[in-house]
């Protein structure tokens, strides 16, 4: 099994896609991608566009090269959208790509109303059919049934996790964020080699102290029942994410890191320093608005970055 970790906050956006090649099957997760529309006031810097458009092209390379696509829930860091914005994976770029490949989602009975919406336009757009397969199996894959979107009172939204077995066993577990024993439990259950999750939004003034030790607690006990431990996407909004993550693997003594560690790539939290990237390189006013009419590229800004950090190791900087 080769398991590839497209796009996710330590490698520059919000997601978490990867792309899971076993011997007869090609798997695509959570194929969306999107860039916190703002953070500290400041639209998304360019460098980060650059970033998200290469990742995009990924993306719709293993769409096309697809046997399986598994869409965990609707949020448009997930899932391709029909009102993509610019810096969004527009259902657009992969009509007629890939026809006759299979697309797995939870149940829609568990679909919130926008989730409805934006499962029908897929599907309606695309002109295939979405399998619900909450709770079900078909071959090296396993779905569980949804579990909670982080916090389970009063949250509608819910997840859908999926198992892939072969030589050994992967799970991915989107936007749990490790605050529901359910999540975990099916998880252990499951008895993974591998697991890539969604870890606690620690960059949240929100998340309660009890529920940071909840998540502390849940992601102690995976690490030490998993090989290897995964954990990305809003736990990395922030440095804290790192930090905890240090701790995590110090206090337990097992294997615990990122996405870009997995990949072997540099950590680019970006999002988390995008008042650093404004100060770095300075975008013109209405810059965006260009963007947005094709009027302007980030060529320039991907060479200037490149440039700028060459010499110093930027993208891990506290």
């Amino acid at each position: 099994m080769n398991i590839e970790i497209l796009g996710t906050e330590s490698l520059g956006v919000r997601g978490l896609c990867c792309f899971v090649k076993t011997r007869n099957r090609k798997i695509l997760i959570d194929p969306g991608i999107a860039l916190g529309y703002t953070r500290h006031g400041l639209l998304p810097h360019p460098l980060q566009v650059a970033v998200d458009e290469r990742i995009q092209k990924k993306i719709k390379k293993a769409w096309s090269e697809a046997t399986d696509i598994v869409i965990s829930h609707f949020h448009g860091d997930h899932t391709p959208l029909a009102d993509a914005n610019p810096y969004q994976f527009n259902i657009k770029r992969i009509v007629g790509l890939n026809p006759k490949v299979r697309i797995w989602t939870k149940d829609s009975n568990h679909f919130s109303p926008v989730e409805k919406k934006r499962a029908k336009s897929l599907s309606l757009i695309l002109n295939q059919r979405l399998i619900s397969s909450g709770g079900k199996s078909q071959g090296a894959l396993t779905f569980s049934r949804p579990v909670p979107h982080g916090e389970a009172y009063g949250n509608l939204v819910t997840v859908m996790m999926t198992k892939i077995e072969e030589d050994c066993i992967f799970i991915h577990a989107s936007d749990i964020q490790l605050l529901n024993s359910e999540a975990i439990s099916q998880i252990l259950s499951w008895k993974p080699d591998i697991v890539l999750a969604g870890g606690p939004p620690l960059y949240l003034y929100r998340l309660s102290e009890n529920q940071i030790r909840r998540a502390w607690n849940n992601a102690k006990l995976l690490s030490q029942k998993v090989d290897t431990l995964i954990l990305d996407h809003h736990l990395i909004r922030s440095h804290k994410g790192l930090k905890w993550l240090k701790h995590l693997s110090s206090e337990t003594g097992k294997r615990v890191m990122c996405g870009a560690d997995f990949m072997k790539k540099p950590r680019m939290l970006l999002e988390a320093r995008r008042q650093r990237l404004y100060k770095d390189m300075p975008v013109p006013e209405g810059w965006h608005e260009l963007y947005a009419k094709g009027q302007v590229g980030t060529d320039d800004y991907w060479n200037l970055g490149k440039k700028l950090y060459k010499s110093v190791k930027f993208w891990d900087q506290k």
